[in-house]
Order: C-alpha cells, then structure tokens, then sequence
C-alpha cells in the first residue's frame, strides 16, 4: 500500500465520505490540475463534506461562503469602512481571501454575487473600488450547487461554468456504504481527527509536477479529435472550446500523476471526460435529457483512439 501524499488524502478521505472513491479521485485531480470544483447534487448526499474533507487533508486555510438570495458582491471580496484614528477607508477583506473557498449552493445567489467570483476564479486576484489585491497561493473554489428545478435557484451562465475545470455529481451511497454511514459515528465529528496529508508546499510541488507528465503527439491529436468532434457533430448545438480540451489534457495528467504514471493514456482521458465536458457541451434536442456519463460514452463511442 503507497503512502505517497496523495494515497493518504484517498484513504483518508474515503473513511468519511463512504463509497466514493471515484468522486474523491476526481476532485483531487481538479485540484492538483490547478482548477475549481463543482459539485452538484440533491441536498445530503455529501456535497459540503467531501469539500471540507478536502481543505483539512490539503492543510489549506478555509472559508465558507453560504450563498442567499439577499447576498451581495461585498459579502464575497470585503468592503472598505471608513476609520475615524485614522481618517480614510480601510479594506476589510471578504471570506474569499483564502486558499480553499467553499461557495455552498452557489446558484441560491443572484448573479450579481454570482459573478463576483469570475474575476477571483479566473485571475486569483479580486478588484475592490479600483484597486487590485492577490488571492493566496494556491487558491481553489469549491462550489456546490442543487440541482436547478429546485426552488430558488439562478442557473450559471455558461461563462461561469466553464470556469470550473470539473463538474462531479455524488449519488446515493450504494446499501454497503449507506449502512455504515448510519451505524458509524457523526461525519462531522469523525473530520474532527483528519490530519493534513501533505502541506501546501508540497501541494504546490505536486501541481508543478501534473505538468511534467508526458502526453505524446497521438495522445494531444486524440484530445484535438474528441474536440473537433463535438464541434461538428449534429448532436450538439456548441461543441467544446479550446480551453476546454486544456482542461482535458490538464486534468488527464492530473489523472495519470495519482496513479504514479509519467506518461498520460487514452484511458486517462476517457475517465476525466465526463467531468470536464459534461458542463460545456449543449447538446442538441436528441440528448438534453442525458448525463454527463452518457454524453462521454456517445463521444467515446464516436472518436476513435489512436
């Protein structure tokens, strides 16, 4: 068994978010690949856990954003007060000032609030009455977000989506999974004895080292053809974006690193595709319906490999 950092974080990780290992792999390599999460969900399924798991194994400083209706832009980046001793403004910094940012029910807030994160999430950095301040290092959002026939809810645009390198759904926990979670101790409670798995030092070192894993020609031409096929194809009404088959590749070394690989496989990019493409495709009326499972098994099923 590795005891390599990352092995840690899984096993760690798993002990409390019972039965979902694949999720748990998926939001470790949307971290390393330098890129925000979004988990979404029905209300209780481990959305808001598996996110402060997260923060607690990568020894990373937290805050929480509980988005309303009501929230406004200030409630995110800090408002300047005026200080009488000293006779001018003073920036109070908001709750985005930290290295994980977990934004819970994101689309509960109007977009105005909303899309006060673009520029953090984009830029690692936040513009207040004109004047720039740096996010930390790293910096990560997770967000959460129920599911959008729910009552209350404001749909992100597609500009805010993309900016989320993965979308993950949790599901229901299988019967094993489910039967220990209810004669197991509190989750919460159980976070209370997680210990770091690595530092943020070491997590920066592993983020410079997704980028050293080798892709070959005929692996980027397979991440250019799945591209190019969504971009012609009658089954959808946009197809993927070059950011997006970055984010592919991205997050397809991010894959191979946590499983102790220099080199990336077809296979890394098959099991990544469906949190990367999932939320930027729009497929046309034929597959609206379909999951993000299934519209990577159709664009898998149509683009052969190298």
């Amino acid at each position: 068994m590795s005891n390599s950092p990352i092995d840690q974080a899984i096993r760690q990780a798993g002990r409390i978010v019972l039965g979902k290992e694949r999720q748990i792999r998926l939001a470790l390599v949307c971290l390393l690949a330098r890129g925000h999460l979004l988990i979404e969900d029905l209300p209780g399924v481990g959305k808001t856990i598996l996110a402060h798991v997260l923060a607690r194994l990568l020894g990373l400083n937290f805050h929480r954003i509980q988005c309303t209706a009501d929230m406004l832009p200030a409630d995110i980046i800090g408002v300047s007060i005026y200080d009488r001793n000293s006779g001018g403004f003073q920036f109070h910094p908001g709750p985005i000032f930290a290295q994980v940012i977990l934004v819970d029910e994101i689309n509960r807030a109007m977009p105005k609030s909303q899309s006060a994160l673009l520029e953090a999430m984009e830029e690692h950095q936040v513009t207040c009455e004109g004047e720039t301040r740096p996010l930390p290092e790293p910096f990560f959002v997770i967000a959460t977000q129920n599911p959008s026939h729910q009552i209350g809810t404001f749909p992100l645009p597609e500009s805010q989506l993309d900016r989320f390198l993965m979308r993950i759904e949790m599901g229901y926990p299988d019967q094993a999974a489910e039967r220990e979670l209810l004669a197991g101790a509190d989750r919460r409670d159980m976070m209370a004895s997680l210990s770091p798995s690595m530092d943020p030092g070491e997590l920066l070192e592993l983020q410079q080292s997704v980028t050293e894993v080798h892709a070959s020609e005929a692996l980027i031409a397979y991440v250019q053809a799945l591209a190019e096929h969504t971009r012609r194809s009658p089954d959808y009404d946009a197809g993927l974006s070059p950011r997006a088959a970055l984010a592919l590749l991205r997050a397809a070394r991010a894959w191979a690193l946590i499983d102790h690989r220099d080199l990336v496989l077809p296979e890394d990019i098959q099991a990544v595709l469906p949190a990367i493409a999932g939320h930027r495709l729009r497929p046309s009326s034929g597959m609206q319906t379909a999951s993000s499972a299934e519209i990577a098994a159709a664009l898998i099923a149509a683009v052969p490999l190298p």
